[in-house]
């Protein structure tokens, strides 16, 4: 990595800030109800922890619009953190919270923090100035800290105050941990991928995933694609799809595509059967349809079909590097998650592969199949793995200082 790392800093009695990825969901009650995001990240404070560091941390909850918002306090996530870190030294101990992210108590409480201690601010986005990139705001942070280390890579590829900005106002920035382990595993996949490199595309939509289904004809032997969009592909071909979503406007844009893909030698796999639905509803009627005659036409697809689970699993057995991002289907209704519950199985069962799978949906499948720990890397960062697989600088990476 062409960046720093934590490993490459002296915290000894540094005030350090971190940026994590604290943006939990909570219940109505105000608790954690997936703490995921929390462990992720404390390998990192573990570490700086152990080298005497005073540790500060800075994260975002949810859009409160740089207003506060009590629902959307970061206050629950101390007893989490307590809990986690219990047995590293008087960490579980030594966690407090400042009620603010800036100003005079939150200096004087950052100036009185001993080695070892912690302190995790209030919401960055109570402040305007966060998602604004004030430099006034950025510099308010940085006076907090003595070094700056980015471990937030879902947030990387936003250039906000705690994430780009701060870092024009301090010493040194490093990456944590947990944005190494991303940068290092979606470099390798973007740069050397072990091969044949396969990359599996869901999700509902063309238009927001056409970048990055652009940039990877340029680098896997096959992509697969699977969720909504693939009737955009299929109308594209000649293919008449019922009611299922198509994005008429971008069936150029699919035909390019796929041409591109034709011209660069990749497999570029569709569905070849598809579970049709007569409605958008848990308990509608469904039906397995194959080939490539009109769909019927009050019906729709909501997921991919057994012969292309079949085909694809095939194409994963075969692969050394695969990348996943995006489900099969409408995957928050149990009839129509089994696709996409099938590809992580896939996945899994492939124990040589380097596998990586980044987004929400993707990942709740690994979780709910039960084979979250067969996958080589989980991503943390939907959005921004998208982007760093489409080969755009993340300004939260950018902004840290060179090795």
């Amino acid at each position: 990595m062409a960046k720093l790392s934590i490993r490459d800093l002296d915290l000894t009695a540094k005030r350090v800030l971190i940026r994590v990825d604290f943006n939990v969901p909570l219940s109505k009650e105000g608790a954690i109800t997936d703490d995921t995001r929390i462990r992720e990240t404390i390998p990192t404070i573990e570490y700086a922890l152990r080298r005497k560091a005073k540790v500060i941390l800075a994260a975002h909850l949810g859009r409160p619009k740089g207003k506060k918002v009590d629902s959307m306090s970061l206050r629950p996530v101390v007893a989490r953190l307590r809990m986690l870190l219990d047995g590293v030294l008087d960490a579980d101990e030594n966690v407090a919270f400042a009620p603010d992210c800036v100003g005079p108590v939150a200096e004087e409480m950052s100036n009185n923090l001993e080695p070892g201690q912690t302190l995790l601010l209030e919401n960055l986005r109570f402040h305007s100035g966060e998602e604004a990139n004030d430099p006034e705001f950025a510099r308010k942070l940085a006076a907090l800290c003595d070094l700056y280390v980015n471990d937030a890579f879902g947030a990387a590829h936003r250039a906000h105050a705690s994430t780009e900005g701060i870092t024009h106002f301090v010493a040194q920035s490093a990456a944590g941990m947990l944005m190494e382990k991303e940068l290092n595993y979606l470099g390798k996949a973007v740069s050397e991928p072990f091969r044949p490199f396969v990359a599996i595309i869901g999700g509902a939509k063309v238009s927001d995933k056409i970048e990055v289904i652009n940039a990877l004809l340029d680098r896997v032997d096959s992509l697969l694609i699977g969720g909504g969009m693939t009737y955009t592909f299929l109308n594209a071909n000649g293919q008449t799809t019922g009611k299922s979503l198509v994005e008429m406007d971008k069936l150029n844009v699919a035909k390019a595509a796929m041409d591109k893909a034709a011209e660069r030698g990749v497999k570029f796999l569709l569905p070849v059967d598809h579970v049709l639905a007569d409605k958008f509803a848990a308990d509608a009627r469904t039906q397995v349809f194959s080939g490539d005659g009109p769909f019927p036409e009050d019906w729709m697809a909501l997921d991919i079909g057994p012969a292309t689970v079949k085909l694809f699993s095939e194409e994963i057995a075969e692969a050394a590097t695969v990348v996943w991002n995006g489900p099969m289907g409408v995957a928050e209704l149990p009839a129509f998650a089994k696709g996409t519950n099938a590809i992580a199985n896939a996945l899994a069962r492939n124990n040589d592969a380097i596998t990586i799978v980044g987004g929400g949906d993707s990942v709740a499948a690994l979780h709910h199949s039960g084979v979250a720990d067969k996958i080589t890397h989980i991503s943390t960062g939907g959005g921004a793995s998208l982007e760093f697989l489409e080969g755009k600088v993340l300004p939260g990476v950018a902004a840290l200082t060179d090795k």
